[in-house]
């Protein structure tokens, strides 16, 4: 009985110091409602809050060596270089046909950028097997930073052009949203020229492999051709070399054979054909391309969200001419966090009446 008491003595003079002071309780009162607003047009909202440590990860193209030539070749070098690093807690590597993945978890509270720059300093100086691409730090994203997937199906194009429109158009229109950090496209067919080699050609006529990929790199390459200075001016000069479509780049010169002229569709046939898949995608039942959309470390979901589907906005008319159907929302986390507003709102509005 005394505890209770107590307490009702306690809130009896709580109450009491409220009415004689009141007019500096409501001074109060509005002064926390203020800055509760004002901390509320400045909130971030994300599905969770950041819970994994730092990290890095680092992805490095191989095209055509094994797993075990990627982990000895590519992975292990890389490795070495950056176990050194000040404040690294732990390396997890994965090596797989033609490429190698490596993931840097830092100490909690390392600095995240401080971090990525030691990286990109250690990865200058890495030697790497002639062939293999740079290696690539992914773009800084937070631990959920999926903020869109979307979907692309057409009953009218075919699933390589669907591609060609995800990474050309779509893509590069996203990435242009303030807060979009990267882009990943999985699905359709990617769209490249191929050179499919006839070994009995390259013997008939004496050639290897190297004279075709020195003749298709120069096809394709695009290389500045100097210029000419005149009493005037000087005039840069144009190159118009390359080659735009299979045919003109099977009528590339191979090599001279008895005063003949062997191009490369007498070695290969040369055809617009889709590469070796990677991923493919699935919308309703329906072979399609999924597109999703990762959000910048620290940024707003809801506002990258909004930008994010503004874009897709106006990009609706031009693919809806093309018969191309949009899927905007098929991963949405927007609708999580809205709901839970909805719902803290909703809360406070009874429990505000319930206390009045």
């Amino acid at each position: 009985m005394s505890a209770q008491n107590d307490r009702a003595g306690i809130l009896s003079a709580l109450v009491g110091f409220s009415l004689r002071f009141r007019g500096v309780i409501i001074a109060l009162s509005l002064i926390l409602i203020a800055y509760g607003v004002y901390q509320l047009n400045f909130a971030k909202y994300d599905v969770y809050p950041e819970f994994a440590p730092p990290q890095v990860t680092i992805q490095t193209e191989a095209p055509g060596l094994s797993p075990e030539q990627v982990e000895a070749l590519v992975t292990q070098p890389i490795e070495d270089a950056i176990a050194g690093i000040h404040s690294v807690e732990s390396l997890r590597s994965n090596s797989i046909q033609g490429i190698s993945v490596i993931t840097a978890v830092f100490n909690p509270g390392s600095d995240i950028y401080r971090a990525r720059q030691e990286i990109a300093e250690r990865l200058n100086a890495v030697q790497l097997p002639e062939g293999v691409e740079v290696p690539q730090m992914t773009p800084l994203t937070t631990s959920s930073s999926t903020v869109l997937m979307i979907g692309l199906t057409s009953e009218k194009v075919s699933l390589r052009d669907l591609r060609t429109v995800a990474d050309w158009t779509i893509r590069q229109r996203l990435l242009a949203a303030p807060g979009v950090a990267s882009i990943i496209v999985f699905g359709g067919e990617v769209k490249q020229f191929q050179i499919q080699v006839r070994p009995d050609r390259l013997i008939k006529y004496g050639l290897g492999l190297e004279d075709v990929i020195a003749a298709a790199r120069k096809a394709t390459a695009v290389q500045g051709a100097g210029f000419l200075d005149t009493d005037n001016q000087r005039i840069i000069i144009n190159t118009q070399g390359q080659s735009l479509s299979p045919d003109q780049l099977g009528q590339t010169l191979v090599a001279y054979r008895n005063g003949t002229a062997i191009t490369l569709s007498d070695l290969a046939e040369v055809a617009l054909a889709p590469e070796p898949p990677f991923s493919a995608a699935s919308i309703m039942g329906k072979p399609g391309v999924i597109l999703e959309v990762s959000a910048q470390f620290g940024a707003n979901t809801l506002e990258v969200t909004r930008s994010a589907e503004a874009a897709l906005k106006e990009l609706s008319p031009m693919l809806a001419a093309q018969g191309i159907i949009l899927h905007p929302d098929l991963f949405r986390p927007a609708d999580f966090i809205q709901r839970a507003l909805h719902n803290v709102r909703t809360t406070l509005i009874i429990g505000a009446i319930l206390v009045v």
